[in-house]
């Protein structure tokens, strides 16, 4: 089965045709998801940036970041999976002309990167959190992965919301 016979399938499920709007009373839904697509998008990037400008000693200063994070991931977490369950029925509903678009290969290379990123940051610096937990300035590698962070994340929304003018 080649990858083409794989988007054409998940584009003609009786689901992906309602969330297109093709099935009566179905029109709605499609905005509904988007919606809560990009509500769980905004949760995602909104607690990740308190983290992020924590590492790179903007805000937060005086909070521990072993303590922001263990208030904030939990909230990251649940509303990422949020975003890719909302995300993909979206993906499915046009899986075809998705999976083509170049933004949208943008915005996954992006939140990719930020997945890297995020993993390089967790097995580096944040091993060592203990010994600069509330220093300030913190260590540079923890403020390159805030900024890294903030940046891909950015760029997530960017192509995010550029693909919805382009498909």
């Amino acid at each position: 089965m080649h990858i083409a016979d794989i988007l054409s399938a998940l584009q003609n499920t009786a689901i992906a045709a309602a969330v297109r709007g093709d099935t009566p009373g179905s029109e709605w839904l499609f905005p509904v998801i988007e919606t809560a697509h990009v509500l769980a998008l905004a949760l995602v990037f909104g607690s990740v940036a308190m983290v992020d400008l924590r590492l790179v000693g903007i805000a937060s200063r005086s909070t521990s970041v072993q303590q922001l994070s263990r208030e904030v991931l939990p909230w990251t977490w649940t509303a990422f999976v949020c975003a890719a369950i909302f995300g993909t029925l979206m993906f499915i509903s046009k899986a075809e002309t998705y999976f083509h678009n170049f933004e949208f290969r943008m915005k996954f290379l992006a939140m990719f990167l930020a997945g890297l990123n995020m993993l390089v940051f967790q097995f580096g610096a944040f091993r060592r959190v203990a010994s600069w937990d509330l220093r300030q300035p913190p260590p540079p590698a923890a403020r390159v992965a805030g900024g890294l962070s903030l940046l891909l994340w950015i760029l997530v929304i960017f192509y995010g919301r550029w693909v919805g003018f382009t498909t």
